[in-house]
């Protein structure tokens, strides 16, 4: 199973290069952290380096502020939650993000 996720810069329109996304999963009813990556310079993560991923309530937790501030914006959402069920440990899926400093909004889908 694998999960891929994008990240959209929608004050500009182009994708959000440098974004920190932390992947987070349910373990004993608690959020664990498993892996803390960056997005690329298509605005991706391909690949959440360690990452053991199976069936479970997951989250990503993208860092508007940290992207916002340094293109010189303050933004309402100084972070942006994910959160996901995954159901099947043969899928692959796709979350997609599209950022303003002001609103949000979010794409869940399978790559299969």
């Amino acid at each position: 199973m694998s999960i891929t996720a994008l990240a959209l810069d929608s004050v500009y329109g182009r994708k959000a290069a440098g974004v920190r996304a932390r992947l987070e999963r349910v373990v004993n009813g608690t959020w664990e952290d498993i892996a803390e990556v960056e997005t690329d310079y298509e605005g991706c993560i391909k690949q959440w380096d360690g990452a053991s991923l199976e069936r479970g309530l997951y989250r990503i937790v993208f860092d508007s502020d940290q992207y916002f501030v340094a293109l010189g914006l303050s933004a309402a959402y100084p972070e942006i939650s994910v959160m996901f069920r995954i159901q099947d440990e043969v899928d692959s899926y796709q979350i997609q993000v599209t950022l303003s400093p002001y609103f949000y909004s979010t794409y869940f889908g399978s790559n299969n």
